[in-house]
């Protein structure tokens, strides 16, 4: 018999089987990686749902998986983008799938999106730009699992001066001392204050005790010639402000 000729094509069913062993290496996730990449590109992180924002963040601390199933179940666990973020560690690391260091990549990000609020606070006077006060103070706070008291000192000019946890208390009590905070705004020479404060439970209606204590504030500051321009409480739901509810 004469021998094969040379440059024969090979036979269709071994090229398909071929092809079909390529795309059975290459993981699902990867093509569904790329188009959700090219869709925040064209059309921005506004028209993507929480948990796809979310995956855009786990792609690079976990790049051999898909992170669609874990992204869904992190929303889920928390309620939403900015509560996943806002998360502790320990709370994230009881997700199957999330370890330490996942976990830290996604309190990196919070830290950043909160020193950008807060940058934008820090530029200009506070009263004139509200809206960024009240950003800062929900990314800050919103979401801790742990009543927390920030005062945060203006001068003269209403600019920051300095921005404080004063006291970090239970999931619904923190111990505020009245005098303590005024002998700190004396320190830093503060010629105003507003206060700030968050309610875990998520709804930012005053209580009896938020009110007797920023009327106690009030009363110890205004011999000092120290203004308390808002006591404000944020939560998962929103925020309230004393001035505009008229308690101050």
């Amino acid at each position: 018999m004469s021998a094969p000729a040379r440059g024969r094509a090979r036979c269709p069913l071994a090229a398909f089987a071929e092809a079909a062993d390529a795309k059975a290496a290459t993981p699902h996730y990867h093509g569904h990686r790329d188009r959700l990449r090219a869709r925040f590109q064209e059309t921005g992180a506004e028209a993507l749902p929480d948990y796809e924002l979310l995956e855009l963040l786990l792609f690079r601390s976990i790049p051999q998986r898909d992170v669609k199933p874990l992204a869904k179940e992190l929303i889920q666990r928390f309620g939403s983008f900015a509560e996943v973020l806002g998360a502790p560690i320990t709370r994230l690391t009881e997700v199957k799938g999330v370890g330490e260091g996942v976990a830290l990549d996604l309190k990196v990000v919070a830290a950043a999106l909160q020193r950008m609020a807060k940058g934008a606070v820090s530029k200009r006077p506070v009263l004139s730009s509200w809206s960024s006060v009240l950003d800062y103070c929900r990314m800050a706070m919103a979401f801790a699992e742990r009543e927390q008291f920030r005062i945060l000192f203006l001068d003269k000019k209403n600019a920051l001066i300095a921005d404080e946890v004063q006291q970090t208390g239970t999931v619904d009590h923190t111990p505020v001392y009245p005098r303590e905070v005024m002998r700190r705004a004396l320190e830093l020479s503060a010629s105003a204050i507003i206060l700030v404060h968050n309610h875990p439970s998520g709804d930012p209606t005053p209580s009896g005790a938020d009110m007797r204590m920023t009327r106690e504030l009030v009363d110890i500051a205004k011999p000092l010639g120290i203004a308390i321009h808002d006591h404000i409480i944020v939560g998962r739901d929103g925020h309230a402000s004393f001035r505009s509810l008229g308690l101050i």
